[in-house]
């Protein structure tokens, strides 16, 4: 461990805690929200909460002293129940980034003027409208509604990209636009996600060149969108765009009004390789070691937190210190031990620090969050989990 390692900092900040634990490095978390800012050059971003999942890290987000340069503004949840949450601890400004068939929490929002008024649902398809208008159970209530407009890249039989929305074409944005009109909805946004720009490492030079045509073809068929749909609908609130790892990409475009992003806060290891901006990981956990069953392994407890996404070494935790440690393959990282090779030193007791592969995800593991300053003060504060409750 070096001196410049915020895992120092981390590691001396928490020695009278025992492990496991999660650590946040405060001053790390400030300089990647800065970076963010930077990068959008002036277009506020939007909190995407699911890769924070903690509501006192949003607070020291969208409390950040970086308005002058757009700063953050607003957040995007993955649940409507977890949205209604946020609004109630004083949020005002949420979107949602997924449809929802949630019908209880629809009638609780229907119920309640500000919730009405400060979440925007987000829509691709009629039948959710038709959902939504039934649970909702009135018609004096116009829901507020984005509709989500694919934003992946085809070439010929290729689909590169996530699979999300049906919407693509302009003609069917307009027309989904004109049927949450007919009944009865208050259509404010737009929404492209390019998840093959912003998901995606700068690997390769293939991968880079995906990017560039992917990110010319988004911007020319979201201005044929968008003006399809302001035909029916008039000026809209909202047209958000991108992820962290695409910021530069969006805010290119003069017709993105806002642009999401979360991951780039704590900046896990999917993110490592990526060119678009320097990676200073800021969220971390420890665990204790157990058990020496060999001169050079070192087994701590639990560890096999794997992330979401498809199957692989990407997919599961890394040992950042002690230096030199790695997973073994024939047991990988285990659900109540994880074995490491290149431990000599390591004496039980000890502590390994790990990242996680995803951002929030760590935070379903955890019900606090030690966050640590720069002058070794630490603050525990809740997580999702921490405070009793878990949105899927």
């Amino acid at each position: 461990m070096t001196e410049t390692s915020p895992i120092a900092g981390l590691h001396a900040a928490t020695a009278e805690l025992d492990p496991p634990l999660a650590a946040l490095d405060l001053p790390t978390l400030r300089a990647n929200a800065a970076d963010l800012v930077r990068r959008a050059a002036g277009t506020p971003i939007r909190v995407a909460s699911k890769s924070v999942r903690c509501r006192a890290v949003l607070a020291e987000v969208l409390g950040a002293d970086l308005t002058a340069a757009g700063g953050f503004a607003g957040v995007m949840s993955y649940s409507l129940r977890e949205a209604l949450w946020l609004v109630r601890h004083g949020a005002r400004d949420v979107l949602l980034g997924y449809p929802t068939v949630d019908r209880a929490a629809l009638a609780e929002l229907a119920a309640d003027d500000i919730a009405s008024r400060s979440i925007t649902l987000m829509v691709d398809d009629a039948a959710q409208l038709d959902l939504i208008r039934a649970a909702v159970g009135t018609d004096r209530v116009r829901p507020r509604v984005c509709l989500d407009i694919d934003a992946s890249l085809r070439i010929g039989p290729l689909h590169l990209g996530v699979r999300r929305s049906p919407v693509r074409t302009p003609q069917q944005a307009a027309a989904l636009a004109d049927a949450a009109l007919r009944r009865g909805f208050d259509v404010v946004g737009v929404m492209t996600y390019e998840a093959q720009i912003a998901g995606l490492p700068d690997s390769n030079v293939a991968v880079r060149l995906v990017k560039r045509a992917s990110a010319a073809e988004i911007r020319k068929r979201r201005a044929q969108v968008l003006d399809a749909v302001r035909s029916v609908t008039g000026e809209l609130e909202i047209v958000n765009s991108g992820g962290s790892g695409s910021i530069e990409v969006s805010v290119a475009d003069p017709d993105v009004t806002e642009v999401t992003a979360g991951s780039g806060l704590y900046v896990p290891t999917l993110f490592d390789d990526y060119r678009a901006f320097t990676p200073r990981p800021a969220l971390y956990f420890a665990m204790p070691v157990l058990r020496r069953p060999a001169a050079d392994i070192a087994t701590v407890f639990a560890g096999g937190y794997i992330a979401s996404g498809p199957a692989g070494s990407s997919r599961v935790p890394k040992p950042v210190w002690p230096r030199g440690l790695k997973l073994l393959g024939a047991e990988g990282a285990g659900e109540v031990q994880t074995p490491l090779s290149g431990a000599a030193e390591l004496r039980i007791g000890d502590r390994v620090w790990f990242r996680h592969a995803k951002a929030g995800e760590l935070c379903e593991r955890f019900d606090a969050v030690q966050l640590v300053d720069e002058d070794g003060s630490r603050v525990g504060v809740p997580t999702y989990r921490g405070e009793g409750v878990c949105f899927g």
